[in-house]
Order: C-alpha cells, then sequence, then structure tokens
C-alpha cells in the first residue's frame, strides 16, 4: 500500500497537500487542519500493512496514546457519545487518507486489471485488518494482566477502530478507481462520499451524488458514520480475551468483515460498470 505522509509523533512536518486531481502515485482524497499526530500515525499503521507484528503493535500503542490524550481533551460526555472518535475519523484521518488512482493501481500490481485486480486490493485490505486485529487483540491480552484495564484497553480498542476504519475507506475509495466509478469532485467532497459510501457498505451512484455531500457531511450521514465506528468499536471488544484468544478473534474477525464489505460495493460498482458483450451463444447442431 502506498505510505501517507509520515513523522515522529509530536514533531512537526509537512502538511500532506489536497489532492484535487489524481496525478501522483498517491494523494489524499482531502486535506483539513487537524492533529498530525494521529492521522500520521494511522497512515504508518496502513502504510506497513506487511511489517513486522512487534512493530506494527509497536505503532498501536502509540496511536492510543495519543487517542487516550485527544479523548481527555474532548471530555467525557463526547468521547461516550461517539462523537469524539467520529470527529477525529472524518476531520483528522480520513481526508488524509491516500487514495490511488487506476492506472497508478495497475501499475502497483504489475499489470492487473479489472477484476483480477479487484480481487488484489481486497486480499491485501483483508490481510492488513487482520493483522491490525491481532496486533490489538495481543495489546488487550497482554492488558488483563496490566492494570489499570479501564485506562488502557479502551483506547487500543479506538486505535484498532480507527486503523481498520481508514484501511477499509481506502479499500472502497480505490474499488470505485478500479470500476471507472470515482467519487466527482475534489478533496474533501472526494473523502466524505467514501466516508459515506463505507459508512452505508455502498458503492457511490455518481449520478446521485447528494447535494449535502458538496462541502462536508451532513447531519444524517455523520449519524450513520457514528452508528458504524461505534458497532466495529463494539465488535473488538472481542478482542479483551485471556491470553491469545483476542488476537485471534480479532483478526478473524476483521477478516470476514472486510471481505463482507468489499462484496457489497462490489455488487453495487458492477451494476453501474458498463460490461463487455457477452460472448456468442453456439448454434444448436440440429443436424
Amino acid at each position: 500500500m502506498a505510505a501517507a505522509a509520515s513523522a515522529s509523533p509530536g514533531a512537526p512536518g509537512p502538511r500532506p497537500r489536497a489532492a484535487d486531481t489524481h496525478d501522483g502515485d498517491t494523494a489524499p482524497v482531502g486535506a483539513t487542519p487537524g492533529s498530525e499526530g494521529v492521522a500520521e500515525l494511522v497512515g504508518t499503521i496502513v502504510a506497513d500493512g506487511g511489517t513486522d507484528p512487534r512493530h506494527r503493535a509497536g505503532h498501536i500503542a502509540r496511536l492510543a496514546r495519543a487517542l487516550a490524550d485527544s479523548a481527555r481533551t474532548a471530555g467525557v460526555a463526547s468521547a461516550a457519545t461517539g462523537r469524539w472518535i467520529t470527529d477525529v475519523f472524518a476531520d483528522e484521518i480520513a481526508p488524509r487518507i491516500p487514495v490511488r488512482d487506476r492506472a497508478t493501481l495497475v501499475r502497483h500490481h504489475n499489470g492487473l486489471d479489472g477484476e483480477e485486480l479487484a480481487d488484489a486490493l481486497v486480499r491485501n485490505a483483508a490481510h492488513t485488518t487482520t493483522a491490525v486485529g491481532a496486533a490489538g487483540g495481543a495489546l488487550a491480552a497482554v492488558q488483563l494482566t496490566a492494570p489499570p484495564l479501564l485506562l488502557t484497553a479502551p483506547a487500543k480498542i479506538a486505535a484498532e477502530t480507527l486503523v481498520v476504519a481508514a484501511v477499509e475507506v481506502k479499500l472502497v475509495a480505490e474499488l470505485h478507481e478500479v470500476y471507472g466509478t470515482p467519487m466527482p469532485g475534489a478533496g474533501l467532497q472526494r473523502a466524505t462520499g467514501y466516508l459515506s459510501a463505507w459508512a452505508r457498505k455502498r458503492g457511490i451512484d455518481p449520478l446521485q451524488v447528494p447535494e449535502s455531500l458538496a462541502i462536508a457531511l451532513g447531519t444524517a450521514a455523520k449519524a450513520a458514520l457514528r452508528r458504524r465506528l461505534l458497532r466495529l468499536m463494539g465488535r473488538h471488544l472481542s478482542t479483551l480475551g485471556p491470553y491469545l484468544s483476542g488476537a485471534v478473534a480479532g483478526g478473524t474477525l476483521n477478516r470476514m468483515a472486510t471481505f463482507a464489505l468489499a462484496k457489497a460495493v462490489r455488487t453495487d460498482l458492477r451494476a453501474r460498470t458498463p460490461t463487455a458483450a457477452p460472448p456468442p451463444v453456439p448454434a444448436r447442431n440440429t443436424g
């Protein structure tokens, strides 16, 4: 996967440019001011899908600490209702998710195109979400014997949730590229469209893009995104199992969910993609 801009936690770094066009190997789908620490840590984990498990777990632990600080700043009420995690994902993380255009995807996958390219993207995304679930589950299992549990496990669950969501939003966006139906517009509008598609587990119909997506998520769309993130967090509670059961459960559930999301989105996109003429039916031998 392509990497987002990264920097050491707490150190200033270059701000990614808004992606108004697909004119590079990768480009964030938008850009808004926000906490670069959280956004860049998520980008690093997403980009390092095949990295060493201990290295990945270390990144997730750092992200959890950054999120714990962010949640304390937001306040108990905002964190408890899901408003905080929704705002972090929609305003800080999603606009910086790097999305490759179709030509770049073909080049990065040695000439694969069409369904074969889509299959490869889904496999890679599922591999990453499986690995993230295993890393998060292993961390949570360790925390069962290292109090205070209530101050550490929830932050790790939030970290795993945001990383998995970022991987899946990237997958949704790149599947739209593969099937020739990218979200129209530029920058924040495209980021908003892909967020909405992920929350609804549907493909985007470019001919029926709601006006409410023109600039930012509307009230209904943001509520749907919050519900989706909270359900995802609830699923990740299964990683609070003893020993390695949390790692196994977290990885398996993430993998199954990523494949299910991809299947639903691809079904929508195929219906909107011009298809080649069917092969001719062989003439019946009437002799």
